[in-house]
Formats: structure tokens, C-alpha cells, sequence
């Protein structure tokens, strides 16, 4: 003798199967799913690069900032710009056109 399965008895299983499919997708597709949190991952990473060279270039212009101060004399720079800005030459140097 069979048992009949009544709409019921069959609605319960079905319920919990999409139930678990529901949390299933949100968990990887929703707003705080996996996919979701690789993404986030991989725009931190791009993030924390542009910042190291954002940061690399303001030490840069500190120091430069530094070295024109008054305070500080660089001798080294100090040649540069004449030679740039004024055309200065030592003695010892030729000129080749």
C-alpha cells in the first residue's frame, strides 16, 4: 500500500531547497558575496599602489622644497641652476656647438 504525498508534504522540501538556493546566491552574487568582496579586494590593491607612488612623489617634493630653502644649501643644485638658467661654465670646460 502507497502512501499519497499531499501538496504539503511536498511544499516543505521545495520551500527549503529554494530557501538554501536564495542564501546560496547572495552569498556569492549579493551586495556582501564573495564576488562582491574579491572586487573590493582588487580595487584596495590598485588603491594602495597609487598611494605608494602618490606618497613616494610628495617625499620627492619635500626634499626638493627642502634643498630651495633658505635654510638649507645644496651646492650641488645650486650649480645646476646656474649653469640651466644663467649658462655658466667653469675654466676648465669646452663648449662644442
Amino acid at each position: 500500500m502507497q502512501k499519497k504525498r499531499s501538496i504539503s508534504g511536498l511544499f516543505l522540501p521545495f520551500a527549503l531547497l529554494f530557501v538554501g538556493a536564495y542564501f546560496t546566491f547572495a552569498a556569492v552574487q549579493g551586495d556582501f558575496g564573495l564576488f562582491r568582496r574579491i572586487q573590493i579586494e582588487a580595487e584596495r590593491d590598485v588603491y594602495r599602489a597609487e598611494l605608494d607612488a602618490l606618497q613616494s612623489e610628495t617625499r620627492e617634493m619635500a626634499l626638493l622644497t627642502q634643498r630651495m630653502s633658505d635654510s638649507y644649501l645644496d651646492l650641488d643644485l645650486l650649480e645646476e641652476q646656474a649653469r640651466s638658467q644663467l649658462g655658466y661654465l667653469r675654466a676648465d670646460e669646452v663648449v662644442l656647438p
